[in-house]
């Protein structure tokens, strides 16, 4: 009768959920207005050598001027999503032409890539961005860390930045255009890696707090 209980009990400890792993923080690193040749591809090699994966949300005229680095971030394993064809705000434009702005990139993706993302340039959104979205099938993603390193041009500052605001579930906003940024980003990497951080890509952060992201409606993080 013991060794049955005990045999019983094995089985319930080995059913147990583990909790490391829920317990462990999580975030989502972000890149806008690449790809950027070789400055993507310094990044790229980084992230390789940490086993990290991000997202990228990529330009149509930057993926039409470095196709090689688009699929290299593909290959790589990353997440790819929207940021317009051409770099330009929104805020005026009518849903057919957010509409263009988003087939056109689309059709420079990379093969099989099925983007579930798209974030507006500079994050203006409107009613008919919105329905553009929902109409191509695209969520729209915002965030909840922004360093400006589009402006401050300072690795250390970029790090500190975030470091001082960054928690479980946060979806940082970097940009792949300039060495200050790439070193800055790793620095981040090494940095939260050391406190115990995992980094997903935006499609898997929503899927570990058990969100489907719904076309044309706006996240910018998931605790």
């Amino acid at each position: 009768m013991r060794r049955l209980t005990a045999i019983i009990l094995c089985f319930a400890f080995l059913c147990v959920p583990v909790k490391a792993r829920e317990d462990t923080p999580v975030v989502a690193l972000t890149f806008d207005d690449g790809p950027s040749g070789e400055i993507t591809h310094q990044l790229l090699q980084g992230l390789e050598k940490r086993q990290v994966k991000a997202t990228f949300l990529l330009c149509g005229y930057r993926l039409k001027e470095f196709p090689q680095t688009g699929q290299a971030i593909y290959d790589g394993g990353h997440e790819i999503g929207l940021h317009g064809y051409s770099h330009r705000t929104m805020e005026n434009m009518s849903q057919a032409e957010v509409a263009k702005e988003l087939s056109d990139t689309l059709a420079l993706l990379p093969e099989g890539c099925a983007p579930v993302f798209f974030r507006p340039p500079g994050g203006v959104t409107t009613k008919a961005v919105k329905a553009a979205a929902k109409e191509a099938g695209l969520s729209l993603l915002y965030w909840s860390v922004d360093p400006k390193d589009w402006k401050t041009h300072n690795a250390a500052a970029i790090e500190q930045t975030v470091m001082s605001s960054v928690g479980d579930g946060d979806i940082i906003l970097l940009h792949d255009m300039c060495s200050c940024s790439v070193s800055a980003a790793l620095a981040i990497v090494d940095d939260l890696l050391a406190q115990g951080y995992r980094f997903v890509t935006v499609s898997q952060l929503a899927q570990l707090r058990s969100t489907e992201p719904k076309p044309g409606l706006v996240y910018s993080r998931f605790r």
